[in-house]
């Protein structure tokens, strides 16, 4: 069975893009990263990328007059590389509902919460002052809404009471850098239905047990 061909569009360090680069160096993962996009020129996501041997690019968004110019010579470096899924990780441009229609269910993103709590950007700052006691990870299927569409998988992590934006910022980070190469491999196998607004995962269950914060012995089984 051929490999899902995967596009990359990135920003800045690309540490997600590295998850998916290492995920698809096994012989076994069902995906391959085909191309990978910078609209900033130096980014250090594209070393990551020239280091694992990938095809890659920068199309700088200051190059062009207008969004849908930008968008327009996107989509076509991703359907030259014969992309089938498109990967947001870290990609800080905001994408018109033209693109988003154009590459619909194609198209993911990972946000650094547990959506639909917490869009847009700053997250960490007002998770702690917010005070919740979890935050997380979410991979979504992109709508025109920003930080919205369904949901396909999720990762949750506790909240320290001694964590500033950094410390809960790695720990988040360290939870997308497993759900995200899981998400496109389920995605790649075919085991991914939306279904209205929800997706349901062909042969995986939710788990059993359920977590508190703050805990007594730092564990409970809901």
């Amino acid at each position: 069975m051929a490999r899902l061909r995967l596009g990359v569009l990135i920003s800045g360090r690309g540490s997600n893009l590295q998850s998916l680069i290492e995920a698809a160096a096994a012989p076994a993962y069902p995906a391959e990263i085909a191309l990978v996009i910078s609209n900033e020129p130096g980014a250090k996501g594209l070393e990551r990328a020239a280091a694992a041997g990938l095809a890659q690019r920068t199309i700088d968004h200051r190059d062009f007059d207008s969004r849908p110019a930008f968008e327009s010579a996107l989509t076509a470096a991703l359907t030259e590389a014969e992309v089938g899924l498109v990967c947001l990780a870290g990609f800080m441009r905001l994408l018109t509902d033209r693109f988003v229609a154009h590459w619909d269910r194609r198209l993911v993103n990972i946000h650094p919460s547990l959506l639909p709590a917490f869009k847009g950007i700053h997250v960490h700052e007002r998770v702690l002052a917010a005070g919740v006691r979890f935050s997380g990870c979410t991979v979504h299927y992109v709508v025109p809404e920003m930080d919205s569409g369904p949901i396909i998988v999720q990762a949750a992590v506790p909240v320290a009471g001694a964590d500033d934006a950094d410390s809960l910022a790695a720990r988040v980070l360290k939870a997308e850098h497993r759900i995200y190469p899981l998400a496109v491999r389920w995605i790649a196998e075919g085991r991914v239905r939306i279904e209205g607004e929800r997706v349901a995962v062909d042969g995986i269950a939710a788990p059993r047990s359920g977590l508190m914060n703050p805990s007594d012995d730092g564990r409970l089984v809901l």
